[in-house]
Protein backbone atom coordinates (compact mmCIF):
# COMPACT_ATOMS: atom_id res chain seq x y z
CA UNK A 1 0.00 0.00 0.00
CA UNK A 2 1.61 3.40 -1.31
CA UNK A 3 1.64 6.59 1.26
CA UNK A 4 1.19 10.17 -0.05
CA UNK A 5 1.19 12.90 2.16
CA UNK A 6 -1.89 15.23 3.12
CA UNK A 7 -1.82 18.30 1.18
CA UNK A 8 -3.89 20.01 4.47
CA UNK A 9 -1.82 18.86 7.34
CA UNK A 10 1.73 17.07 5.05
CA UNK A 11 1.57 14.07 7.22
CA UNK A 12 1.78 10.27 5.42
CA UNK A 13 -1.85 9.23 4.87
CA UNK A 14 -2.53 5.32 3.34
CA UNK A 15 -3.88 6.34 -0.77
CA UNK A 16 -7.04 4.67 0.12
CA UNK A 17 -8.05 6.43 2.69
CA UNK A 18 -11.09 8.25 2.52
CA UNK A 19 -10.05 11.22 4.97
CA UNK A 20 -6.73 12.16 6.88
CA UNK A 21 -6.44 10.28 10.33
CA UNK A 22 -4.69 13.70 11.80
CA UNK A 23 -6.82 16.68 10.36
CA UNK A 24 -9.81 15.26 9.13
CA UNK A 25 -9.26 16.43 5.48
CA UNK A 26 -11.64 14.64 2.91
CA UNK A 27 -8.30 12.94 0.81
CA UNK A 28 -11.06 10.65 -1.54
CA UNK A 29 -14.03 10.58 -2.50
CA UNK A 30 -16.11 7.72 -1.13
CA UNK A 31 -17.34 5.51 -4.09
CA UNK A 32 -20.67 2.85 -4.39
CA UNK A 33 -19.58 -0.80 -4.94
CA UNK A 34 -20.76 -2.40 -8.02
CA UNK A 35 -23.90 -3.74 -6.84
CA UNK A 36 -25.03 -0.11 -5.25
CA UNK A 37 -24.01 1.25 -8.68
CA UNK A 38 -26.90 -1.47 -9.98
CA UNK A 39 -29.04 -0.52 -7.50
CA UNK A 40 -29.12 3.22 -8.06
CA UNK A 41 -29.21 2.47 -11.43
CA UNK A 42 -32.59 -0.02 -11.18
CA UNK A 43 -34.49 3.33 -9.04
CA UNK A 44 -33.92 5.30 -11.83
CA UNK A 45 -34.77 3.05 -14.76
CA UNK A 46 -37.88 2.48 -12.49
CA UNK A 47 -39.12 5.82 -11.87
CA UNK A 48 -38.26 6.84 -15.43
CA UNK A 49 -40.64 4.05 -16.43
CA UNK A 50 -43.64 4.74 -14.01
CA UNK A 51 -43.54 8.13 -15.43
CA UNK A 52 -44.24 6.53 -19.07
CA UNK A 53 -46.84 4.15 -17.80
CA UNK A 54 -49.05 7.05 -15.86
CA UNK A 55 -48.93 9.60 -19.09
CA UNK A 56 -49.82 6.41 -21.24
CA UNK A 57 -52.11 5.33 -19.04
CA UNK A 58 -53.60 8.85 -19.01
CA UNK A 59 -53.86 9.31 -22.50
CA UNK A 60 -55.46 5.56 -22.86
CA UNK A 61 -57.60 6.93 -21.33
CA UNK A 62 -58.31 10.33 -22.39
CA UNK A 63 -58.67 8.35 -26.24
CA UNK A 64 -61.12 6.05 -24.95
CA UNK A 65 -63.43 9.22 -23.48
CA UNK A 66 -63.14 10.63 -26.42
CA UNK A 67 -64.22 7.41 -28.15
CA UNK A 68 -67.27 6.99 -26.15
CA UNK A 69 -68.48 10.75 -26.03
CA UNK A 70 -72.34 10.13 -25.84
CA UNK A 71 -72.80 7.50 -24.28
CA UNK A 72 -72.65 7.87 -20.23
CA UNK A 73 -72.62 4.60 -19.44
CA UNK A 74 -69.19 4.05 -21.04
CA UNK A 75 -67.78 7.58 -20.61
CA UNK A 76 -68.55 6.62 -16.79
CA UNK A 77 -67.03 3.22 -16.80
CA UNK A 78 -63.79 4.34 -18.35
CA UNK A 79 -63.51 7.25 -15.74
CA UNK A 80 -63.82 4.80 -12.76
CA UNK A 81 -61.36 1.76 -14.75
CA UNK A 82 -59.24 5.13 -15.31
CA UNK A 83 -59.40 5.95 -11.74
CA UNK A 84 -58.87 2.70 -10.59
CA UNK A 85 -55.88 1.70 -13.09
CA UNK A 86 -54.00 5.05 -11.96
CA UNK A 87 -54.39 4.76 -8.43
CA UNK A 88 -52.82 0.99 -8.98
CA UNK A 89 -50.29 2.54 -11.07
CA UNK A 90 -49.20 5.23 -7.92
CA UNK A 91 -49.74 2.36 -5.43
CA UNK A 92 -47.14 0.05 -7.15
CA UNK A 93 -44.88 3.48 -7.90
CA UNK A 94 -44.79 4.66 -4.39
CA UNK A 95 -43.89 0.29 -3.10
CA UNK A 96 -41.51 0.18 -5.55
CA UNK A 97 -39.85 4.15 -4.75
CA UNK A 98 -39.78 2.66 -0.85
CA UNK A 99 -38.16 -0.75 -1.58
CA UNK A 100 -35.73 0.45 -4.02
CA UNK A 101 -35.00 3.09 -1.65
CA UNK A 102 -34.27 1.05 1.03
CA UNK A 103 -31.64 -1.08 -1.03
CA UNK A 104 -29.91 2.30 -1.75
CA UNK A 105 -29.70 3.52 1.47
CA UNK A 106 -27.86 0.24 2.54
CA UNK A 107 -25.37 0.12 -0.17
CA UNK A 108 -24.61 3.80 -0.27
CA UNK A 109 -20.79 4.34 -0.06
CA UNK A 110 -19.20 4.60 3.34
CA UNK A 111 -17.30 7.82 4.39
Amino acid sequence: MSMISCPECAKEVSETAIKCPSCGFKINEPKRSFFGKIIKWSFIIFNLIMIAWAFAGGGAVSDQMAASSGDSAAEVGTAIGGALGMGMIFVLWAVGDIILGIFMLFTRPKS
